[in-house]
């Protein structure tokens, strides 16, 4: 039995006639780039998350780009983010001019440590993004509270965590604003690159909107320098299709991954990811804990099952950081788990016998 790590053709054939109605729809009216279907999703998501404002940008990356750079981060700035994440949370700092300072993950949860925030925040400090990783909320009520204190910007980076609750609230709510990704294999996933940036501020919609737009809301009326990082018609009329389903579809996700716990939770050489007790865990990624974790991905490679590492090197140590001079002793619990994380097939359509099959294999490796 072959399993992919996702499959994205299964949720295709679901939609088949909705998604290709949406693909003609545009083609039929030319709406390429901007027009109706970027509006009509830019509305719909805004007001799935309840909030005023929702902004279609070309990437979840531009996404984070642009809300730093309108909120004035720059050089000699510092912004606050996890070790554990991929590199578009940091990258986008150190594009700014400003630079990344990485947090060591919570051991149970593997999002930023917020007991370890505050000793980092320096008089140069001007924002906090903490990633709700694998689709699991940070303790967002306490980095917000950090954020007030210290008169910080809060960016919620919600590319992995699409509708994701924290104490009964969509995490994205939270800060002054939060950045999505649509790549396609997310939660809410477009047929290529996309992503957007959501806020209840006014003036920073419009300098969102300003900067995304080459420095113009109007054609040809530069009234800044800025970048072209637009959400594509065919995208928005796809996500348009698919944003109905989105809740069903965050359902199966955390009742496969509880399928998982319970088939796994007594191989001791394993620990299953824990779910935070305030929280939706809306699972883009099922990710544990795994001795031997490479032999075990070879084995179920073996086996005819895919499999992900989320992420095998931790940012502060990867090459590009290097002149921070990080070592391992500064994030040891992401230090640690960089070698020992592993991700298993993970999508809605992912069938009970799919997970039977995942389990019985895994625990065939440990038994040999």
């Amino acid at each position: 039995m072959f399993i992919p790590f996702v499959d994205l053709k299964a949720q295709y054939l679901s939609l088949k006639n909705d998604i290709d109605t949406a693909i003609n729809n545009v083609i039929n009216d030319t709406a390429f780039v901007g027009g109706k279907y970027l509006k009509e999703f830019e509305e719909n998501f805004a007001r799935a998350y309840g909030v005023k404002h929702c902004i279609g940008v070309a990437n979840g990356t531009d996404a984070i780009y642009i809300v730093l750079k309108m909120l004035g981060i720059g050089q000699g700035d510092e912004v606050i983010t996890v070790a554990n994440s991929w590199i578009s949370t940091s990258e986008t700092i150190s594009q700014t001019g400003a630079k990344p300072v990485f947090i060591d993950i919570e051991k149970d949860y593997f999002n930023i440590n917020t007991d370890l925030i505050e000793d980092k925040i320096t008089a140069r400090t001007k924002a906090i993004i903490p990633v709700h990783l694998y689709g699991q909320p940070a303790r967002i009520d306490i980095i917000k509270d950090l954020c007030q204190k210290h008169h910080l910007f809060l960016i919620e980076d919600c590319a992995q965590s699409h509708f994701a609750e924290y104490d009964g609230k969509f995490v994205g709510t939270f800060g002054h604003a939060s950045t999505f990704s649509f790549y396609p294999g997310k939660n809410l996933g477009a047929y290529g690159d996309g992503g957007a940036i959501i806020t209840n501020d006014d003036i920073l919609d419009e300098k969102f909107r300003l900067y995304a737009n080459h420095g113009a809301l109007k054609k040809h009326h530069h009234l800044i320098e800025g970048i072209n990082s637009r959400l594509d018609g065919l995208q928005a009329a796809i996500l348009n299709a698919k944003l109905p389903h989105i809740h069903n579809w965050n359902s199966a996700r955390l009742n496969n991954a509880l399928l998982y716990n319970e088939l796994l939770k007594d191989v001791k050489q394993l620990q299953v990811p824990k779910i935070r007790n305030n929280c939706k865990h809306i699972f883009h990624v099922y990710s544990l804990r795994a001795e031997h974790r490479n032999e075990l991905m070879a084995y179920l490679n073996e086996n005819d099952i895919q499999t992900a590492i989320h992420y095998p090197n931790a940012l502060p140590f990867m090459p590009a950081y290097a002149y921070l001079g990080y070592n391992e002793n500064d994030c040891p619990v992401a230090a640690d788990y960089q070698h020992k994380i592993l991700s298993l097939p993970m999508y809605p359509e992912l069938s009970r016998e799919q997970i039977l099959f995942v389990a019985d294999k895994i625990k065939s490796f440990y038994s040999n």
